[in-house]
């Protein structure tokens, strides 16, 4: 077959070829396959290039180096205007913390005096050593240490409790009862204090004879429950993967055992952000203890700053030097909270916005 297949192509070969080309073939033989020259490439890394080669767009005119410029005169321009305005912003915010500490060291004269300075003319170091000798600072400081860390743990564990249920468990009605949760959050706070109080009363921990434990209780249990951060924790944990549930299942692991060796150290970022946002509320907190305590002594030391601690009961004056000082004191705690643990409490809120 293959021998005729050549003989086939040597035949239409002779047809196809002229006699010149023949005798051409005979004479000389075959022509040759040109060799293809291979391509060349510049060798950039011995190659040198002028450097006083200037580079010019057509259209514009524009040399590269003046576009350069052009952007890093902008740049610089705008990242000046966004520190100006930063730096304007900054000073709204810190100008009533420097208020409160100038009026702090100032003479009650030099505060209620029509022209307002900048700068106390003597610095009143007294104000602070009032504070600690006459004014209730460390019964008012215990009680409100003793809320905030009570009222922290219970709202830390209905949160992990309901989170985890919201977030993990599978169980009729769940969305149903999760939106409701929701609803709540639309109503105002300020409509919830008269069925909150009704509430307590009915417990019997209002009256003429509160005792501290029962004004415990009662700046405590309504407060452990707070939907907004149920909410936040559920959202973090469904973002853990369904397949760790699963693998602590195949374990042998109760929902119990998962829920405080896996989700638990998973969220606890989240879990920071709520402990130190809850202590700050509970800190600051002063519409709630002032109507449910009877007594000065069971209250917080938000209310004891408005109280007539720095009021004068002959003359009706208001020491503003002494009420500043104490609120300077106040004030530090939760600053420097913030300060140490910011870091956390934006991983915390930000989790809980990432989706995977």
């Amino acid at each position: 077959m293959e021998k005729k297949k050549k003989q086939k192509d040597i035949k239409t070969f002779f047809k196809k070829t002229s006699k010149k080309d023949l005798k051409k073939i005979l004479k000389h033989g075959l022509p040759k396959k040109p060799k293809l020259k291979k391509k060349v490439y510049p060798n950039f890394a011995h190659e040198k290039i002028n450097s006083h080669i200037v580079l010019s767009l057509e259209e514009s005119g524009r040399t590269v180096e003046s576009i350069r410029r052009t952007e890093r005169i902008g740049n610089i321009a705008s990242t000046t205007v966004l520190y100006i305005v930063i730096t304007i912003l900054a000073l709204f915010m810190i100008f009533p913390f420097y208020w409160m500490i100038i009026t702090s060291l100032k003479f009650n004269d030099e505060i209620q005096a029509t022209t307002q300075t900048f700068y106390p003319s003597i610095i009143m170091w007294s104000n602070y050593v009032y504070v600690f000798q006459q004014f209730k600072f460390g019964t008012y400081m215990g009680n409100t240490i003793v809320v905030a860390v009570f009222s922290t743990i219970g709202t830390l564990i209905t949160t992990i409790t309901a989170g985890f249920a919201f977030g993990r468990l599978q169980f009729k009605g769940r969305e149903a009862v999760f939106m409701i949760f929701l609803m709540t959050m639309m109503i105002p706070g300020e409509m919830m204090v008269i069925s909150n109080y009704i509430t307590v009363a009915s417990f019997g921990w209002i009256g003429s004879q509160q005792t501290l434990t029962e004004a415990y209780l009662a700046m405590i249990v309504p407060f452990i429950i707070s939907v907004f951060y149920i909410y936040l924790l559920r959202q973090n944990i469904k973002q853990i993967p369904n397949e760790l549930y699963l693998s602590s299942k195949v374990d042998g692991k109760s929902d119990w055992e998962f829920l405080w060796k896996v989700v638990v150290p998973l969220v606890s970022p989240t879990l920071i952000s709520i402990t130190i946002l809850k202590f700050m509320g509970t800190w600051n907190s002063y519409v709630w203890p002032n109507l449910v305590t009877n007594n000065q002594d069971f209250r917080l030391i938000s209310n004891g700053l408005r109280g007539s601690a720095f009021t004068d009961s002959i003359t009706g004056i208001t020491s503003y030097g002494y009420q500043m000082a104490a609120t300077v004191i106040v004030t530090v705690p939760l600053f420097l909270l913030f300060v140490f643990f910011r870091k956390y409490i934006m991983r915390g809120v930000g989790r809980a916005g990432i989706k995977g």
